[in-house]
Parts: structure tokens; sequence; C-alpha cells
């Protein structure tokens, strides 16, 4: 079977990441994602397993090399190993680089040994703050003892962890040191994200937890060494090496520009969705054209045309002082 020609964008970006998400349901609540009372999409709206399946190794095919899934929180689907497990022919056979997760942790104590057999390495945890009760508070219905739990699981299983951070002022920036060593003593990367104005979630507002990442940085600089890194992931982290520990930390700001112009991911939603980007209201229906023929031509065809609308960035911007370009859509949906 002759190799078809890479995705390209209109910017010569070759997209070669794809981020899945597999459902929009998660078993917390987590306030700057989710509303308490989540209305959750029909099953028949959702790609069934098979259908993620055929999607994932359709985009494998057209020259994406790195797979993230993604949720609401991905462990929560029902047979969802079975999905993970499908993939691991893709990495057996080299077309795949690396299949990865992002998590809240609250299911690896159940899943990181068969996560780790179905080849994945490396997973992303998401965790704000190691205080039970703000935790209790920020999460709604997570509990922290069994996220640590998680942690402990996946790293006796051999996966590596890191931990993301959502910088929330008021909330967790006492707590910048404490979460920095504790990720230190176990070896652990840390990324720091800057909240994003996402969803109208009715309960808070965006500017008052916004919390500077060039703030925070320069508090970690008081303290450490820092060495700009100049590694970049095709994706929107900045990176920096804390010298006295060694550690890599990460810093996400998606207000400003800094990864858009080699920006090489797209991102598929669990009704088939694919946002060409995270900033933008443009996507474009995958799910009809997996659901019209069993050959996968027709597929290809609408998944070339979405990328060729893949646009140059994107616009954030708080500086406005009030929540311009601000999406409707729940992070929960798209999957981060």
């Amino acid at each position: 079977m002759e190799t078809p020609a890479p995705l390209i964008d209109p910017f010569a970006r070759a997209i070669s990441y794809l981020r899945v998400s597999v459902t929009d349901r998660c078993d917390f609540r987590c306030v700057y994602c989710m509303s308490e009372n989540m209305t959750f999409l029909p099953k028949k709206e959702l790609l069934t397993l098979e259908e993620l399946d055929r999607m994932c190794s359709t985009f494998i095919r057209l020259g994406v090399k790195k797979l993230r899934i993604t949720g609401g929180e991905p462990l929560v689907r029902k047979g969802i190993m079975t999905f993970f497990e499908s993939m691991t022919r893709h990495l057996d056979s080299g077309a795949l680089e690396e299949l990865t997760l992002t998590t809240n942790g609250s299911q690896l104590a159940r899943f990181a040994d068969q996560l780790y057999a179905a080849g994945v390495r490396r997973v992303n945890i998401s965790l704000d703050t190691l205080d039970e009760k703000k935790f209790a508070d920020i999460t709604r219905w997570g509990r922290l003892p069994q996220v640590l739990n998680g942690i402990d699981a996946a790293q006796k299983a051999g996966l590596r962890v890191k931990i993301n951070a959502v910088a929330l002022k008021g909330f967790n920036e006492e707590e910048l040191f404490t979460i920095q060593d504790w990720c230190a003593s176990r070896d652990m990367d840390l990324t720091w994200i800057e909240v994003m104005p996402m969803g109208d979630l009715g309960n808070e507002d965006r500017l008052d937890q916004y919390w500077s990442l060039k703030d925070l940085r320069a508090r970690l600089a008081e303290r450490y060494t820092l060495t700009d890194l100049a590694e970049r992931s095709g994706g929107p982290a900045r990176y920096v090496r804390i010298e006295e520990t060694g550690q890599k930390i990460g810093f996400i700001t998606p207000l400003t520009h800094n990864f858009c112009e080699s920006c090489n991911r797209v991102r598929l939603t669990c009704t088939g969705e694919l946002y060409m980007c995270l900033g933008q209201e443009d996507m474009a229906d995958l799910r009809a054209p997996l659901r019209a023929s069993p050959d996968n031509t027709v597929l290809e065809e609408a998944i070339r045309a979405a990328i060729a609308l893949k646009p140059k960035g994107h616009d954030f911007d708080y500086s406005r002082q009030k929540v311009d370009g601000q999406m409707t859509r729940h992070m929960s949906h798209t999957g981060g």
C-alpha cells in the first residue's frame, strides 16, 4: 500500500500530533472546567471505541506520530482499555511514536499496569493543589488521597509522570514551592498553565483568578537558578531547568502567541469534531464522513479538507479586561 501524502497545513506545518477526547464525562467537576450539574452528550453522539480506532488509525496513516488521549477523564469511559490496547499495534509497527494520556489520576491505581502493557510510557496528571481541603473544593467531587495513590501506582508501573498545575491567584499561589519541591522529591516534571478564558461556567470571574506566569517564574527565580531550555515539543510549553534540582519546569501561556508558528497539532472531540485551533471556533465534522462509508477514502478527504483550513494562530486577550475571544465551549468537551 503506498504511503499517502502527509498532512500539511496552509502554513507548511506538518500535522503530527493528535489529541483525542474519548469522553466528555468526568468523575470530578473542577471549577474552571465544568459546571457542577453538567449535561452530558447522548451516547449515540459519541464515537464508539471501534470508530475511535478507525479515526485514529486513519490519522496515523496520514502521518500522525503522537496520540494523546484526553477527556473529560479518559479512564472513566467504559471499555477504554480495549482502545489503548488496539493502538498498541501502531506502536509495534513504528507508525506511531508515542501514545500518552492526560488524566486526573483518580483511576490510575486501577489502570496503570494495563496502560504500561499497552505501550504508554508517560502520563500527564492534572493536579492544582496538595491541600486536601482545597483539592476537594476545586474539584468538587475529587479526593486527593485517591489521586496520590494513582501517582504511586503510575510510578510503580514504570510510567513517567508529569504534573500539570493551573496557576490560580489566591488559590495555589502560596503552594508554588510546596508543589515544586514535592515534584522534585518524586522526580516528576511540572508544567504551570495560565488560566484560560473558556466556557461560561457561571460561578467565577476568570480575571480575578488570572495569575501571570511571568510573576510565577520571577518568584521561582528568586530562590533558584533557572536556565531556559531550547527544547520545544511542538506544543505550547516553554521550559526551564532548575539547576539546583535538575527539574524541568514548563510554562504554558495560552494568551500569548509563543507557540502558534510551530503548532503541529489538531484536536478531535468525542463526537468526531476536529478543532484545528484551540482558540478558534472553526471545526470540521468528521463523524459524518466516518459513518458515511466503511471505506476510509471519504474520511481521508474530509481530514485533508479540514487541515487545509487550519488558521495561523489565535487571539485570547486579557489586557482588555473583559473576557474577549471567550470560547463558548467547555474545556471538558475539547479535551484541553
